[in-house]
């Protein structure tokens, strides 16, 4: 069999496919999620949404701070018995509140089953309709932290431009920038993908900072256009906050993974299942915030999670 790593030629079809950058899947990944798949599952059918894990809530829209190891549908499953739940500061009793319309509701965005974080949740499909278009049209702004192992980096801040897609095997891939637009097995299509990275902290040492705005024109540019060159040495711990442009599947772990830099417990894309005598049962990436123009009123909400455990252990705080 052709190494797709070293063709464009696919080895089963005559057609020429784009060729991926990042590698496959490592063999241990498939047994390792198999396994987590199986304790999330359990974890998500006993799951019960409580008012703690509400960051916002109003008429139209619901923003939850969504557990690690939990499916994002079984959040919004739990999410019509919580808001059942009289609040002390809405000044309705219980039957009052039970015999309001039940809200149609729709998960605006979905966070990976292990990773926590903000997750906003839709009252109607009117509301519903407008906040996708806002995702579309990249007007909804997003922060992640992720604590990553491997080489320290020799950036501050970087931006990294590539393409997205499934390579023939049904994962998920870096492409070149210049495949964009390019046919893949299956009849899908490459499509862009940009992040931008600033480091927190190295083995410790840095110190957190708010998040705030990454124009372009902060830091380097890299525009993927062939496999990385990098060390695969995992001697650092690296705390990074992500801003990603677009919203392809696992973009940020993607891109971690193609910069040396793999999430931590994020065995999926080389990342560590194993660190310094600890086993990770989950990668360590955190929706941190989100901002949007609200879909009906119109004015600015800007929603923050807060930050889990191994965030303030890998600043040493």
């Amino acid at each position: 069999m052709v190494d797709e790593a070293h063709s464009r030629i696919d080895p089963i079809t005559p057609q020429n496919y784009p060729v991926p950058l990042s590698p496959q899947l490592p063999p241990i990944s498939k047994q390792i999620e198999i396994r987590r798949a199986m304790s999330a599952s359990s974890k998500s059918s006993l799951f019960v949404l409580s008012r703690a894990d509400i960051l916002y809530d109003d008429e139209w829209v619901l923003a939850i701070n969504k557990p690690q190891g939990i499916y994002s549908e079984s959040v919004l499953s739990s999410v019509a018995s919580a808001l059942a739940l009289p609040s002390p500061s809405d000044g309705l009793t219980e039957g009052i509140k039970s015999s309001l319309p039940e809200p149609e509701l729709h998960l605006a965005n979905r966070l990976d089953r292990d990773t926590s974080g903000v997750m906003v949740i839709t009252k109607s499909h009117k509301v519903a309709a407008k906040l996708v278009k806002a995702f579309t049209d990249h007007k909804v702004r997003k922060t992640y932290i992720a604590l990553c192992v491997g080489s320290a980096p020799h950036w501050r801040k970087i931006t990294v431009r590539s393409g997205h897609g499934r390579s023939k095997f049904g994962a998920w891939r870096v492409y070149a920038a210049s495949d964009v637009g390019r046919t893949l097995p299956g009849g899908s299509v490459v499509r862009d993908m940009e992040t931008s990275f600033e480091v927190l902290s190295i083995n410790g040492k840095g110190s957190f900072k708010e998040a705030c705005e990454f124009s372009n024109d902060e830091g380097s540019i890299m525009v993927v256009e062939q496999r990385a060159d990098r060390k695969d040495v995992m001697e650092d711990e690296i705390l990074v906050r992500a801003y990603p442009r677009s919203g392809r599947t696992h973009q940020i772990r993607l891109h971690c993974q193609y910069l040396g830099i793999s999430i931590k417990g994020d065995v999926k894309y080389e990342g560590v299942h194993e660190w310094q005598d600890k086993t990770y049962d989950a990668h360590q990436l955190h929706a941190e915030s989100m901002c949007f123009e609200h879909p009906v009123i119109g004015n600015r909400i800007v929603l923050l999670a807060p930050l889990p455990l191994w965030v303030n252990q890998a600043l040493q705080l």
